[in-house]
C-alpha cells in the first residue's frame, strides 16, 4: 500500500473529477458516490501503477469506466422533456410521478471548486448546463465518454483512445456521432445568452418578486413566449407562455407570502431555493428552480420538487418565521450561498461525507438498511404529497 502522505496528494483531482462523473451520470450524489470507488480501487491498485501515464489520466480512466458500469447498470437520468411531448392542458390533474431516476442540478460551488481562474471556471460551466447534461443523456454510454473528454476536456483522440481502450479511428467516428445528435438536441449559442450582470440582476429580481407575490401578470412579462415548465420527478411538463401561465396561475395562487426564495447557483445558470410557508408560519424547503435565460426573458423553468436537494446546496431546510429570502442575486461564482455549499461538500468536493453519515446513524438506530436503490432516489416532498408548485 502506498504511504498516505503520497497518496493523498492525488486528492487535487477529486473536484474535477466529480464534475465529469456528473457530467456522465447527471447526479452529484451519484457521482461522488463513484468518485469515492475510483479513489478506493486507486489506492487499492496505486502498487501497480507503472506510471506510463500520468496520475490524472489513470484516475480518469478507473472514473469513466465506473461510470460506464454504473450507466450500464441503472440507465440515463432525463428531464420530463426527454420522455415526450409537454401537456397542452394546464388545469387538468397533474399524475404521480413515476419510478425512475431524473436529471439533477449541480451546485455551481462545485463547478467553481475544480478550477480556481475565472475563466476556466465560465469553460467548464458551459459543459454543465442542465440542457448540455440532458442531452448527454441521451447519447451512448461510451459516445458520451468520448464527447465529454474530446470536446469538454480536450484531450487529444489517442488519449481518450487508450483510455477506453479502442482505436483512434473509433473515437473520432464516435466523436462525429455525438456532435451530430447534440446538435439536434441543444438550443443554438445565442438561445442561451444571458445578459450583462445588471440586467441579469434587474431580471432575477423580478421573478422572484412576482413568485413571491403570487404575480402571474408580472411574471408573464419575463417569460419567452415559448418558454417551457418542467417539475421533476412530475413526467408532465408544459410550453408556451400562455399554457405555463395557465398552470402556475392555478397552482402558485394568488396570495403573496406563500413562498420565500433564495438565491442560488446551478450548472452554471441562475437559480432559488424555494421555500413553502407552512401551518405554522415557518418557510420550508420546497424545490430548487432553475432557469435559462435568452437576453432579458426565461426560456425555461425547471422546477426539482425535492426538498432533499437543499443540503447539497449547503441550504436551510427552514427559514425563521416571516424572515424574508431576499439577500438580492449575484453573478459572482464565489458567494455566501456557494461558500456554504462548498462548506457542506468539503474541500476536497466530498458531497456525501456528513449526508451518509447520518443517514447511518438513523439506520443503526431504526435497526435497519435500505438497499442501495432506495438510497439515491427518495423524495421526500413528492412523499408527502408536495406534487406540484402549491
Amino acid at each position: 500500500m502506498p504511504a498516505h502522505d503520497e497518496f493523498t496528494v492525488l486528492d487535487k483531482f477529486r473536484a474535477e473529477l466529480l464534475v465529469h462523473c456528473y457530467r456522465m451520470l447527471g447526479s452529484a450524489e451519484e457521482a461522488e458516490d463513484v468518485v469515492q470507488e475510483t479513489y478506493l480501487r486507486a489506492w487499492r491498485s496505486y502498487a501497480g501503477f507503472e506510471g506510463r501515464s500520468s496520475a490524472r489520466t489513470w484516475l480518469y480512466r478507473i472514473a469513466t469506466n465506473a461510470c460506464l458500469t454504473a450507466i450500464e447498470r441503472r440507465g440515463r437520468r432525463p428531464l420530463p422533456s426527454g420522455l415526450g411531448g409537454p401537456s397542452d392542458d394546464s388545469v387538468a390533474p397533474v399524475p404521480g410521478p413515476p419510478e425512475m431516476p431524473w436529471l439533477r442540478p449541480l451546485p455551481d460551488a462545485l463547478v467553481a471548486a475544480e478550477r480556481l481562474d475565472p475563466a476556466a471556471v465560465t469553460a467548464s460551466r458551459a459543459g454543465v448546463r442542465l440542457a448540455m447534461v440532458a442531452a448527454l443523456q441521451y447519447l451512448p454510454a461510451r459516445q458520451r465518454a468520448v464527447l465529454i473528454l474530446r470536446d469538454v476536456l480536450d484531450w487529444p483522440a489517442a488519449e481518450v483512445a487508450d483510455l477506453l481502450d479502442t482505436s483512434t479511428t473509433a473515437v473520432n467516428s464516435g466523436l462525429r456521432r455525438a456532435r451530430a445528435q447534440l446538435a439536434r438536441a441543444l438550443p443554438a449559442e445565442e438561445e442561451v445568452a444571458e445578459p450583462a450582470e445588471p440586467d441579469l440582476r434587474a431580471l432575477l429580481d423580478r421573478f422572484a418578486a412576482a413568485f413571491e407575490d403570487g404575480d402571474v401578470t408580472a411574471l408573464a412579462a419575463l417569460l419567452r413566449e415559448d418558454v417551457a415548465l418542467e417539475m421533476p420527478p412530475l413526467a408532465t411538463w408544459f410550453a408556451g407562455r400562455e399554457t405555463v401561465l395557465g398552470y402556475v396561475a392555478a397552482n402558485l395562487g394568488p396570495t403573496a407570502g406563500r413562498f420565500r426564495l433564495v438565491p442560488a447557483a446551478a450548472n452554471g445558470q441562475p437559480a432559488f431555493a424555494a421555500y413553502l410557508r407552512d401551518a405554522d408560519g415557518a418557510y420550508r424547503a420546497h424545490a430548487m428552480i432553475v432557469l435559462t435565460l435568452a437576453g432579458l426573458l426565461i426560456t425555461r423553468i425547471v422546477i426539482f420538487l425535492e426538498p432533499a436537494l437543499f443540503r447539497l446546496f449547503g441550504l436551510d431546510r427552514e427559514l425563521p418565521p416571516g424572515e424574508s429570502g431576499d439577500c438580492g442575486w449575484s453573478t459572482s461564482p464565489v458567494g455566501p450561498i456557494q461558500d456554504a455549499a462548498r462548506e457542506q461538500a468539503g474541500a476536497d468536493g466530498n458531497v456525501n461525507r456528513e449526508r451518509d453519515a447520518d443517514r447511518e446513524r438513523h439506520e443503526r438506530r431504526e435497526g435497519r438498511r435500505r438497499p442501495p436503490e432506495d438510497r439515491r432516489d427518495a423524495d421526500p416532498g413528492v412523499g408527502r404529497g408536495l406534487c406540484h408548485v402549491s
